[in-house]
């Protein structure tokens, strides 16, 4: 694919005169790299039926980086004007002078990549007018599905970003990145006269709005009103210590959170992670493989190429339960010596590239899922998860269910709500005892957050089985 035909930013610019300039900068350092972008984000949000709020914004800038041993040197401008470029590169060797000297120049990276999505615009590709059709259509669906609801809010958000990067040699890479993503709300009246909301959506690098047709979106409804029911529905969950099982797909958020970012290289160069020093350990039971995977075609987490130019691709993190290896970005392998994994990223040109997830799931195992409830005498199912919080150094959790169940002898016998789930990530691990056969990846709707930067993600797992975790609970 010709992506330069497809990129306004590459055709805009002299980028080889900047390829000759970045090369000369960066030649007394031990790598580093232009990142230049121009970005566009539309968002549009309809509540009862009237647009509420909509949004369009454009960034454009781009930053420069030097890399001397552990230190980094960084200036971006949002002028992309032959002057504006010049003060970049008049500003970086003024940084220099207070870093250390660089002791050994970074291997190239390996830029052979296979595109996991194509150049498509979503944002201007169709008129706001139909955007807000195609809104007004799932509005009048989800009314027609939930006549007693008391809201319901339904957002489009889509992106456009053009990339060019210019590695230290003079090289130029391009990527053209879309992204959309829909989300519907439904909040629903309780026997207690309280309410309840429901919450689903879908997203991804290749959803554009010639494919929100009414059998896409009409599943989207579903599911939020069905959510919304059962938590209608729900029972104060119990608490203690006793066995769970998660649910396939978006659970896997509790896997990203408290074992994933201990598997990025800064944490474990810095020997702060957990999982530090331990590859070739046995870190997880012996049935738990874990994998990072930068290039499944459309998916929200993939990348063509990461943020510092390097192809992405699939990177074994646990393998039966035994540590394989880390996520690594440009600095961090090389200060390991390890090879880059396609894990640099960055959330726009103002910010520094460091390690990070893409899709990252669990893979498939043995049983049934129903096998997996039929194992437990008195515990619960965990379908859905929202927010958490993780501490990296230790690895402890805390994680909201937001949609659970009671299970007792074997079988599902009414929805809860209030449910926590409180834990290590590595104890964690240890005590996957089952793993189902039914693996599914979330549905798009992933951003994670480090050190100030959002980037979209991916997440994923079949349902497992965890012989005993705590749940905090508000049942009396």
């Amino acid at each position: 694919m010709d992506l330069q035909t497809h990129s306004k930013l590459s055709t805009q610019l002299d980028w080889k005169k900047f390829g000759e300039q970045t090369a000369a900068v960066l030649n007394k350092a031990d790598g580093g790299e232009l990142f230049a972008e121009h970005s566009e984000q539309q968002s549009l949000t309809l509540e009862s039926g009237q647009v509420k709020k909509a949004s369009h914004s454009i960034n454009r800038g781009a930053g420069l980086r030097g890399i001397f041993d552990e230190s980094v040197a960084y200036t971006y401008t949002t002028d992309l004007s032959d002057a504006g470029m010049s003060k970049l590169y008049d500003a970086l060797p003024n940084m220099f002078k207070s870093l250390p000297t660089a002791k050994q120049a970074i291997k190239p990276l390996d830029t052979q990549r296979v595109d996991s999505y194509g150049p498509q615009n979503p944002v201007d590709t169709h008129l706001f007018a139909d955007k807000i059709q195609i809104l007004q259509d799932i509005d009048a669906y989800a009314k027609s599905k939930a006549q007693n609801a008391l809201q319901i809010i339904v957002s489009l958000s889509q992106e456009h970003r053009d990339i060019v990067i210019i590695k230290n040699s003079g090289e130029l890479l391009v990527d053209v990145r879309p992204m959309s993503q829909l989300r519907v709300q439904i909040v629903l009246p309780d026997e207690s006269g309280g309410m309840e909301a429901g919450s689903y959506g879908l997203g991804g690098r290749d959803l554009s709005l010639d494919l929100l047709s009414s059998a896409v979106y009409q599943p989207v409804v579903d599911e939020a009103i069905r959510q919304a029911e059962v938590r209608c529905a729900a029972r104060p969950a119990p608490a203690g210590e006793m066995p769970v099982v998660l649910g396939p797909g978006w659970p896997g958020v509790m896997l990203h959170e408290a074992v994933g970012h201990g598997l990025e290289g800064d944490f474990n160069r810095k020997k702060i992670s957990v999982f530090s020093g331990k590859v070739g350990e046995q870190v997880a039971a012996s049935n738990v493989t874990v994998i990072d995977q930068g290039n499944i075609p459309g998916r929200r987490g993939s990348l063509n190429i990461d943020d510092e130019g390097q192809a992405t691709g699939e990177t074994v993190l646990i393998e039966n339960g035994i540590l394989k290896g880390y996520m690594q970005d440009q600095l961090n392998a090389h200060l390991m010596g390890e090879s880059p994994t396609g894990n640099g990223r960055r959330e726009s040109f103002a910010h520094v590239p460091m390690p990070r997830m893409t899709n990252t799931f669990m893979t498939n195992g043995k049983y049934d899922h129903d096998e997996l409830i039929a194992s437990i005498d008195e515990g619960i199912y965990a379908a859905n998860f929202g927010g958490g919080q993780v501490d990296i150094t230790s690895g402890s959790f805390v994680f909201d269910a937001t949609e659970a169940y009671k299970v007792e002898n074997g079988k599902i016998v009414y929805p809860i709500k209030g449910a926590t789930l409180i834990g290590n990530g590595p104890d964690v691990m240890t005590k996957v005892t089952m793993v189902a056969n039914n693996q599914e990846l979330d549905p798009g709707i992933g951003t994670c957050g480090k050190e100030g930067q959002g980037v979209p993600v991916g997440v994923g797992q079949p349902s497992l089985k965890i012989s005993q975790i705590t749940v905090g609970g508000t049942a009396v």
